[in-house]
């Protein structure tokens, strides 16, 4: 099954062109553009299922590599008013964590987590991009909607429902190797999981089977609208770039439109995310349990003993982090999209 690799200006104009004829004059590859659009040749890769899921997997497991010491202090943070005196816990600082982490694991310790974290995000970002391009065609397939294209209010909703169904599938599908990379890197000094096959049968044994599922629910309420946000700004940011410095570097406009995604849907999600880690985090390490109530009943905890900024604990190296991390999955995956569609000489 083959599906359209857009390189260069991310519209549905385009696909409009190619599907209809009327405003394509080039090749399969490349068309020029109509009156209404900067004269420009375009590439218009194809690429089949497999090379989307392998674009889609590299670009998260290279992001994820990239930012993983940034990654870890935002669990840290995260997690630690859930066993701390809260009038004795300090104020998180990240060069003060950065060097404790040195000083007392060893300076390998910011990757800690970071195996089982490629091999979530392998999948997880295989089936996340692949789903969006799927979910987006379908819902654009509905009757009513294939002639409010240009439309971009329309353009933007289906954007949005194609993103959060994507987040939702991809999320459900990798969450039992999402909760161990959570665990994994919240150990300091005191290691319980030793590695992912350890964390699963430990989980299992100790905690049910359905503990590799705990937190499932605060993450599908918080993937699907960050997956959403992300996507349908990027997608609209780059288009909007694109029709009006056409000349650009894929490489620039991928970065600069995926990191300005990136701190919209941290922003607008970060709390849920914070939930659901202390939530996954439950009962590790044979720790006692300190929510008991479930999703709503967790936020209440956090907003009484912590107050609003407890919802935010961790917040600034997760700027630092998605800045960078969502920037760098979009260009990769542009740039494998665009080796991947090459012909082979």
């Amino acid at each position: 099954m083959q599906t359209e690799a857009r390189v260069g200006v991310v519209v549905e104009g385009g696909q409009r062109s190619l599907n209809s004829g009327n405003h394509g004059d080039g090749s399969s590859r490349t068309f020029t553009t109509t009156s209404s659009q900067p004269k420009q040749s375009l590439q218009q890769s194809q690429i089949g299922t497999v090379s989307q899921l392998l674009a889609g997997g590299i670009a998260g497991a290279v992001s994820k590599t990239c930012t993983a010491p940034l990654a870890r202090l935002t669990i840290l943070f995260q997690v630690q008013g859930m066993h701390s005196d809260l009038a004795t816990m300090t104020k998180p600082h990240i060069w003060r964590e950065a060097s404790r982490i040195v000083r007392e694991e060893g300076f390998r310790a910011f990757w800690r987590g970071n195996l089982v974290t490629i091999a979530h995000r392998l999948p997880y970002s295989s089936v996340s991009f692949y789903a969006y391009e799927r979910y987006k065609h379908l819902v654009q397939s509905i009757p009513g909607l294939e002639g409010h294209r240009e439309n971009v209010t329309a353009d933007v909703c289906v954007r949005l429902l194609a993103g959060g169904l994507a987040g939702v599938t991809a999320a459900s599908a990798t969450y039992p190797l999402d909760l161990v990379r959570t665990r994994l890197a919240a150990q300091t000094n005191v290691i319980y999981y030793k590695g992912i096959a350890h964390a699963i049968r430990t989980i299992c044994r100790e905690e049910g089977c359905f503990g590799l599922y705990k937190g499932l629910g605060a993450t599908l309420l918080g993937v699907g609208p960050s997956i959403a946000i992300s996507f349908s700004v990027y997608e609209t940011l780059r288009s909007s770039w694109q029709l009006r410095r056409p000349q650009d570097s894929t490489v620039l406009v991928s970065l600069a439109c995926g990191s300005l995604s990136g701190i919209a849907s941290s922003t607008a999600t970060f709390p849920l995310d914070l939930v659901r880690r202390r939530m996954q985090l439950e009962g590790a390490g044979g720790r006692a349990r300190v929510y008991k109530t479930g999703l709503f009943g967790t936020f209440g905890h956090i907003m009484r003993s912590e107050g609003l900024r407890g919802l935010y604990r961790g917040i600034l190296p997760e700027y630092y982090k998605v800045v960078p991390s969502v920037g760098i999955v979009f260009m990769t995956y542009e740039m494998m999209k665009i080796l991947l569609s090459r012909p082979a000489d």
